[in-house]
């Protein structure tokens, strides 16, 4: 994945970014965990709303959740809503995001890698590395841990972290060299 990353960030950093602010946070938000609860949703929604006093938040919004949103007569129109946006285009947006909140694995990786502060509304991961040696922070569902790591992002106290050992963009080379024998 980070290969994949390394090779196409230069392209993606390219992309026009037409009306954006200088900082911004980016959000996704998809699994069924986060999604589904009306409560939940509702919860995780306000904390971004408060956060939009503040900073602008971009929110490429997955269908399922778009639906949900809808489905529960939440509101979220001082957030940008976007519809789902092409891997380029994404890449981009994160690559520039002063903060991204998530609840996806392999952003948690693209953020390590990016160096970009990256709050994880999950109880856990498949990626602890992104924890551990990265700049990734498991906040869980809790809104008050949530707001409380985005006042440390936007006070400049965000997680420092570092990219991982082999984190360098030849992971496919290094398996071939393997693989060939």
């Amino acid at each position: 994945m980070i290969d994949s990353l390394v090779k196409l960030l230069p392209a993606a950093q390219r992309q026009t970014q037409n009306g954006l602010p200088e900082r911004y946070a980016l959000v996704t938000l998809h699994r069924p965990a986060n999604v589904d609860d009306s409560e939940i949703l509702k919860r995780i929604l306000q904390c971004l709303l408060d956060v939009s006093q503040d900073l602008c938040v971009i929110f490429p919004a997955h269908p399922r959740t778009r639906k949900r949103i809808t489905e529960f007569g939440l509101h979220a129109s001082q957030l940008r809503l976007l519809d789902p946006l092409p891997y380029l285009e994404f890449l981009g947006l994160q690559s520039r995001a002063t903060i991204v909140i998530t609840d996806s694995g392999g952003i948690q990786e693209e953020t390590t890698y990016l160096g970009i502060p990256c709050l994880t509304l999950r109880e856990n991961t498949e990626r602890p590395v992104t924890v551990s040696l990265g700049t990734n922070v498991l906040v869980g569902r809790d809104p008050d841990k949530l707001r409380f790591e985005l006042s440390r992002v936007l006070t400049g106290k965000a997680k420092k972290g570092t990219v991982p050992p082999l984190w360098d963009g030849h992971a496919g080379e290094r398996i071939a060299e393997v693989v060939a024998g």
